[in-house]
């Protein structure tokens, strides 16, 4: 099983170096690969502050990759929820990721813009 790291995403993602972005297309398209929560929140957090690339086009983005057959990730469907909440609201990802997880379990925060979409997640 193979573990990405961040970089190995990012460069998959935005062909900014071409020859490491064959080895990652390489390595993603041909083989199973691991996802971890906290590896998926720092490309989203790369890609939106130092790239400035928007949510529709991270979220987007990231989604299609998840749903290779071969991208392996823990709660997958949530985490795709979570991407998806992140596209269209005014929270950090981290936050959207509790939002999407508060349909099975309960998420206490103080957070007032992160319980109006645990809120509306749960109607």
């Amino acid at each position: 099983m193979i573990l990405l790291d961040a970089n190995y995403i990012l460069r998959f993602l935005l062909k900014d170096n071409l020859e490491m972005y064959e080895i990652s297309n390489d390595c993603i398209v041909n083989n199973d690969c691991t996802l971890i929560n906290e590896v998926l929140a720092e490309v989203v957090f790369v890609l939106l502050k130092v790239y400035k690339v928007t949510k529709q086009d991270i979220s987007k983005s990231l989604i299609n990759i998840l749903e290779y057959d071969n991208i392996i990730m823990n709660d997958k469907n949530t985490i795709i929820n979570s991407l998806e909440i992140f596209e269209n609201k005014n929270l950090d990802f981290v936050d959207c990721i509790l939002c999407a997880k508060s349909k099975k379990y309960t998420v206490k925060t103080f957070d007032k813009k992160l319980n109006k979409c645990i809120s509306n997640n749960q109607a």
